[in-house]
């Protein structure tokens, strides 16, 4: 009998805002997938969940180059859909494992989609998880939408030009992978002619853990795992 996949949410770093449900899988799977860049074996999802991991779950590593190469990110989503198959044809439940959420901004959103391509039938359950946004609102009591409000949801790499474009239309916004084009936004958004309330937020749930309402006091260039929130409610 063919195994399960299942895509689950880790959430942004605090081992203990794993769902009930992805916690139970955890507990439960034969086979944990963890993705990390083709240089090294580094798995931050992977370390968040290991509190919840059987001990005796075999970790599978599946290398994904940082490239923007069409062909060579299709080749590699290709080539990790297969490696999964065949856990999954052996008869093993699987848990891939990713920051957040399963479908938002992440690696497993590729993966299904490959795996739909060259299995449709395939049996596999997403379990969604908290955001690094959701987290960081609940540490500063922002609130991200109320009555009639909108919510947007930007990625850092955009220019700072068309951000500002986009900004236009929201009554609050998520900047997720701010490191890219910080400065720039930065700039951008001193500039506005009614400035929103921001937080920066970076590595949320983790020992590094780093908050701030002021733009000033934001690094320069923040890591990887940095998100800005832009309201027009007044912060509680």
């Amino acid at each position: 009998m063919s195994g399960h996949l299942y895509g689950i949410g880790v959430g942004p770093g605090d081992p203990e805002l794993l769902t009930i449900k992805a916690a139970k899988i955890l507990g439960s799977v034969d086979v944990i997938l963890a993705a990390s860049s083709t240089k090294n074996d580094d798995s931050m999802a992977l370390d968040i969940a290991r509190p919840h991991l059987r001990p005796d779950a075999r970790v599978v590593r599946l290398g994904f180059p940082m490239s923007r190469d069409e062909g060579t990110l299709q080749a590699a989503w290709e080539e990790n859909a297969r490696l999964v198959m065949a856990e999954l044809d052996a008869g093993h439940d699987a848990a891939f494992l990713t920051l957040g959420d399963p479908l938002l901004y992440s690696t497993f959103a590729y993966l299904l989609r490959t795996l739909r391509r060259l299995d449709p039938g395939r049996a596999a359950t997403v379990v969604p998880g908290i955001t690094s946004f959701q987290a960081a609102a609940a540490a500063t009591e922002t609130v991200l939408a109320e009555g009639s409000q909108n919510l947007l949801i930007l990625p850092g790499i955009r220019d700072a030009g068309e951000l500002r474009r986009n900004l236009d239309g929201a009554d609050n916004a998520v900047i997720l992978k701010a490191y890219t084009n910080f400065s720039a936004i930065r700039e951008e958004l001193r500039t506005l002619p009614t400035r929103p309330h921001c937080v920066f937020a970076s590595k949320m749930g983790m020992k590094e853990q780093f908050i701030t309402r002021s733009l000033d006091e934001a690094p320069d260039n923040p890591t990887y795992l940095s998100l800005m929130l832009l309201t027009g409610n007044e912060p509680r």
